[in-house]
């Protein structure tokens, strides 16, 4: 049985949560799927965490264990902040995720009931952030609820590489779905919050109205063991997948 690509702890994911137009989310969407609905709306997420003692196809890589990440996730993930090059690199040739490499620190503390966390990543020579407070016992998300639709992704997908369709000179877009196994997540709901970052040089100019609105909710999930398994790729035409 083939090991699971990465495994990992992923704690502390403080979630920024938006409404999104689905008409800004929808040339991300890989071929074959489709956008996500919550009470008829789309979502918009900023999601800063820890990656601990992270495995490798089997294999601790040493110095590349423990880092932070901070995503733009959108049904898809659109931009995601590590500091490492190599997990960058890792990460666009296997799973053709949007990786970039960058300086950061964290700030994470939860004592006395109060949790606090501080997500950091430079540009240039300038700082930017998102950080949030929380406090209390963290809690299950209700069934059926928007945080359990926030939090609850088990598939992953990313459009793959673009080639040409013999015989009708277009392009031909291939999707790579892959499993993210964890258990449910408990979440703190957020005190104060606060994204501090350049929109349009970070995300796009697109996504400056949208996250720079009031967002939807803001909460701290405790986070889990995760399993990343290995991705399929839908297979090109004429071809198909052999065991």
């Amino acid at each position: 049985m083939l090991k699971p690509f990465l495994t990992a702890n992923w704690r502390y994911l403080a979630m920024l949560n938006f409404a999104v137009e689905p008409e800004i989310l929808a040339p991300h969407v890989p071929a074959g799927t489709e956008l996500d609905f919550y009470n008829d709306k789309t979502y918009l997420s900023v999601v800063g965490f820890l990656f601990y003692h992270t495995i490798v196809c089997g294999l601790p890589i040493p110095r590349h264990r423990n880092f932070e990440e901070v995503n733009l996730r959108g049904v898809v993930f659109i931009r995601e902040l590590v500091p490492k090059i190599a997990i960058a690199v890792t990460a666009r040739v296997f799973y053709g995720e949007p990786y970039v490499a960058l300086p950061m620190r964290s700030e994470v503390e939860d004592r006395d009931g109060i949790v606090r966390v501080k997500y950091e990543w430079r540009r240039g020579n300038k700082w930017e952030h998102l950080a949030m407070t929380a406090h209390g016992e963290a809690q299950v998300c209700a069934a059926g609820s928007h945080e359990e639709f926030i939090t609850e992704h088990y598939w992953g997908y990313t459009a793959r590489a673009r080639r040409a369709v013999a015989g009708e000179g277009s392009q031909n877009e291939r999707t790579s779905e892959y499993r993210v196994e964890h258990p449910r997540w408990k979440i703190w709901p957020a005190d104060s919050f606060e994204l501090k970052a350049d929109i349009a040089t970070l995300y796009g100019e697109k996504f400056v109205e949208p996250l720079t609105a009031k967002p939807v909710s803001a909460f701290i999930a405790d986070g889990s063991y995760v399993e990343v398994q290995r991705r399929t790729t839908e297979p090109e035409p004429g071809l198909e997948f052999t065991a």
